[in-house]
């Protein structure tokens, strides 16, 4: 299964994804799939629909102190629901699918959630730091909106001249 990153300003990363109902071998190779994508990307975090497949589903893989992402840290997150949200942390967050673009947003220090993982079990994870920040991204992807639209109008501004100034150059 080849899959290829959805760029902005694609209208499908706008779209809201649907849950996830049935738990097979067709989702498992989807979920495989999207693994050597993020890390051939050099990301940490990728949404289905990043992938132009409108489920809830997301996979992370946060760096270790080492800097590297081993497989076995990887995250399959699936139907996630925020329970809980506490505190608040402002980071540079970048975008597979805004690529080159970094930012400074504000988003919960603390989050619990609540998923289902590649099996359909219910699960339940306490998340602070760059997987909370990276939980949250991900999770407003699914919802069809993108860390640039948490952007001051005038930052925004700023960001789609660069944007345009940046495709132009690629032509």
């Amino acid at each position: 299964m080849k899959l290829n990153i959805v760029e902005y300003p694609d209208k499908r990363l706008r779209q809201k994804s649907t849950d996830v109902e049935v738990f097979d071998k067709k989702l498992h190779d989807f979920l495989d799939a999207m693994y050597p994508v993020m890390m051939d990307t050099n990301g940490i975090g990728l949404a289905a629909i990043q992938v132009a497949k409108p489920i809830r589903a997301l996979i992370l893989n946060i760096p270790d102190d080492d800097g590297e992402q081993p497989y076995e840290n990887l995250l399959e997150i699936i139907n996630p629901i925020i329970t809980h949200k506490s505190g608040e942390t402002v980071y540079q967050e970048g975008c597979l699918s805004v690529p080159k673009f970094y930012e400074d947003i504000s988003r919960y220090e603390n989050i619990v959630i609540n998923y289902q993982d590649r099996d359909g079990n219910t699960k339940t994870l306490e998340a602070d730091g760059l997987l909370s920040i990276a939980i949250q991204h991900e999770i407003d992807h699914l919802e069809g909106i993108l860390f640039i639209d948490k952007l001051s109008y005038s930052r925004r501004k700023k960001f789609e001249k660069e944007y345009k100034r940046m495709l132009k150059e690629k032509k």
